[in-house]
């Protein structure tokens, strides 16, 4: 869409540069790097708010797209978030979405029994599945062009937000403890007749002790 601007945000520590970098590299025009001790701990309601407030510094953003749910907590909840912070309407689930040229999108939104067809203005909040996106091809042009663009960083001094709504003190959730789920053996496959597995099935709960 000639005259648009993508611009890319994050929140995380210096490290989360990189994965900027690399939107630059296919063609993103600027990147934002949110990042502070002050913001560590925090819950996906006190990330949802630093993140917002980077937007609204930003502003003027027709859409804001986020990723379905991050790959560490899987709640799915900071893009929703964000976009109840900044009272803006939000489809999520997008598989697939159209633009009228104007202002309104006609989105294909996922839904567990197949899709729903809505159609959402601008300004808005998207979060997106991966199954919808290609991401655009990493060119040695744009690599070069993007190699030395500049990635601004924000910290909790660049930013107006309320002491109270980041980190752990803008967090009412606290994760307890966290553990490796365990694996389990290998299971086995049987090819039978129904009788001869009723009679497999009576034997392996005699082992378990379900049954005598």
């Amino acid at each position: 869409h000639p005259g648009s601007t993508v611009t890319i945000l994050t929140m995380g520590p210096g490290r989360a540069a990189d994965i900027i970098r690399e939107g630059l590299f296919r063609g993103a025009d600027n990147g934002y790097l949110l990042t502070d001790r002050a913001f560590a701990g925090a819950d996906t309601l006190a990330t949802s708010y630093a993140l917002a407030t980077a937007i609204r510094k930003i502003g003027n953003c027709d859409i804001i797209i986020g990723g379905r749910q991050a790959i560490d907590g899987d709640t799915a909840q900071v893009g929703p978030q964000i976009a109840e912070h900044l009272d803006l309407p939000q489809v999520t689930y997008v598989e697939s979405l159209t633009f009228d040229g104007n202002k309104t999108f006609t989105v294909k939104k996922s839904m567990e029994d197949g899709y729903q067809m809505v159609q959402v203005d601008t300004p808005c909040v998207f979060t997106a599945l991966a199954s919808g996106v290609k991401p655009r091809y990493m060119s040695v042009r744009g690599i070069v062009e993007a190699y030395n663009h500049p990635i601004e960083t924000w910290t909790y001094n660049d930013i107006t937000v309320d002491d109270q709504k980041i980190g752990l003190n803008g967090s009412p959730t606290r994760v307890f403890k966290s553990f490796t789920k365990g694996v389990k053996a290998a299971g086995q496959i049987y090819e039978v007749d129904p009788a001869e597995a009723v009679d497999i099935i009576i034997s392996k709960l005699k082992e378990k002790f379900i049954i005598e």
